[in-house]
């Protein structure tokens, strides 16, 4: 669980004037297992209520069913380096930092925004991984510039699970996302001199299926324009839909997404490339 508001990612970007983290306490939250936070630079109002989100799984789920690796070839445990993306892949010479960061038992993440909806909502069971490599891939700039939201190229999130469960982890999305086709969220705001409380729409989908490695899924997320409960007001301009690939190769699931610029057309062809590279870790490898 993280020791900081989540509830504002993705929510309401341009809302309001951001406070920037300096360079020091991005990479201090990296080490606390805290990277998706580099990426809420780009998110402002905050429509608190919730914190410390995980992604859970259905309530009916069992235990993903047991399946045995291809014993020709060799048992990968950890995730390196190697299986992730590099600066290249996103048509970078070199980033200013890779704030990669590896796990034990870690849960599956595919949107906090989606895992306070379900938390909402009493749905807690997780799905919990074997091994995780995380990274966020920053664009280079001089030491002396502050971090802008523009500066967020990609965000990675690599997990292995038990034999058989990345494929019924995949199976079972649609009935992650069900809980919150529709899904209000309510907090406080500040824009633009005004205060009070807001509510937004959230809304998530399967957009594409199987376009990368063994599978894949490309899950958009759709907000309304953020409005005041008592007079009606619109706060901010209307977000714009996000999207997140979910790929699997052999007993990995990565969880894939592009900075504030990225466009989905952008995360398909990146989604290919990351697959190529899970393959070095996959049980069994491609």
């Amino acid at each position: 669980m993280r020791d900081y508001p989540t509830f504002v990612e993705k929510v309401q970007r341009d809302l309001r004037d951001v406070r920037w983290p300096d360079p020091d306490e991005i990479r201090a939250r990296a080490r606390r297992r805290s990277r998706r936070n580099v990426a809420a630079v780009t998110a402002v109002l905050a429509l608190a209520g919730v914190s410390a989100i995980t992604l859970v799984a259905p309530d009916h789920s069992s235990a993903p069913p047991a399946a045995s690796v291809d014993p020709s070839g060799p048992v990968r445990a950890e995730i390196t380096t190697e299986a992730l993306l590099r600066p290249a892949d996103l048509g970078l010479e070199s980033a200013e930092s890779q704030l990669t960061e590896s796990g034990l038992a870690e849960p599956i993440r595919i949107d906090d925004m989606l895992g306070a909806c379900r938390t909402s909502q009493g749905l807690s069971q997780t799905w919990p991984s074997r091994w995780s490599r995380s990274q966020t891939l920053l664009a280079e700039r001089p030491a002396s510039v502050a971090l802008a939201p523009g500066d967020v190229q990609a965000m990675q999130d690599v997990y292995r699970l038990t034999p058989g469960g990345a494929e019924a982890f995949l199976a079972d999305l649609d009935q992650i996302l069900a809980p919150c086709v529709q899904w209000r969220s309510v907090g406080p705001y500040d824009w633009k001199g005004r205060a009070g409380t807001a509510e937004a729409v959230h809304q998530w989908r399967i957009v594409r299926r199987d376009f990368a490695g063994d599978g894949a899924a490309m899950v958009q997320h759709v907000v309304t324009r953020a409005r005041d409960v008592k007079t009606g007001e619109p706060s901010g301009e209307v977000p714009q839909p996000t999207y997140k690939a979910i790929i699997r190769v052999g007993d990995l699931i990565a969880v894939l997404g592009l900075g504030r610029h990225g466009t989905e057309s952008e995360l398909l062809q990146l989604s290919t490339v990351a697959a190529g590279r899970m393959c070095q870790a996959a049980n069994p490898g491609c």
